[in-house]
């Protein structure tokens, strides 16, 4: 996309790992023609200041803890705070949805497991979740983390799984924070698969982990349904955004 963003009304998103990249999101902004601009933390991109040419944030995955001491989450987490002040719509994908958290009050901690893999959540059913998720009950999604965050005060909890009783919080109606992943892609899913093997291998001893063979059954498939669901929910995020 465009780099000259300035005075340009544009997307702000946030990459903290590179192979935790926007994904479907990236897809689904292009397609729509909006701008966007990427912040490669990972690359040592410096967190910028809030403007108004800023029409909403994203903040993608991570492998690190919100809780490490790390130069740039102080910053980010100032940026954020001021973001929901201003109405500035933002959404947190896994570690993105953490950072929303923390910077709302919430506390990060361990999960009671690692949930990795394909797995269900839950909608809840209050007039929230309807908004978001249109009616939707359940779907399956993606998930790779093991920590999990608190409900931020003053936030609707709007979904849940087997295995990470919080796994989606909004904020006044225009900020979404998931534990799960609504972002990927066959190729990201395929990625992080590799990068697994070399570095910790798969247990699937324990339920809440699955083998890479679960994972990547049916993966085109899955992939389809979740960017399904990821584009409704996009949708709702972007229409309070001043674009």
């Amino acid at each position: 996309m465009t780099k000259n963003l300035d005075k340009l009304k544009h997307v702000l998103i946030f990459r903290f790992s590179s192979t935790e990249g926007p994904g479907y999101l990236e897809t689904y902004l292009n397609e729509r023609k909006v701008q966007w601009q990427l912040v490669q933390v990972d690359a040592g991109q410096a967190v910028p200041e809030l403007s108004a040419d800023i029409a909403a944030i994203a903040l993608m995955g991570g492998p690190m803890s919100v809780n490490d001491k790390l130069s740039w989450i102080e910053p980010l987490l100032n940026l954020l705070k001021q973001a929901v002040a201003s109405d500035v719509p933002v959404i947190g994908h896994c570690l993105g949805g953490q950072l929303l958290a923390k910077s709302l009050g919430a506390e990060i901690t361990d999960n009671t497991c690692p949930e990795i893999g394909w797995g269900e959540v839950n909608v809840g059913p209050s007039a929230v979740a309807e908004e978001w998720f249109g009616g939707l009950q359940k779907f399956e999604v993606f998930h790779w983390h093991y920590q999990t965050f608190s409900i931020p005060a003053a936030s609707a909890s709007v979904m849940s799984s087997r295995f990470c009783h919080h796994q989606a919080f909004v904020v006044n109606e225009r900020h979404i924070g998931f534990q799960c992943h609504i972002e990927m892609t066959s190729n990201m899913v395929r990625q992080w698969c590799e990068d697994a093997e070399k570095s910790i291998g798969f247990l699937g001893a324990i339920a809440s982990v699955q083998t890479k063979s679960q994972i990547l059954q049916d993966l085109d498939f899955k992939i389809s349904q979740l960017n399904n669901v990821a584009t409704n929910i996009y949708q709702r995020w972007l229409s309070k955004a001043n674009l």
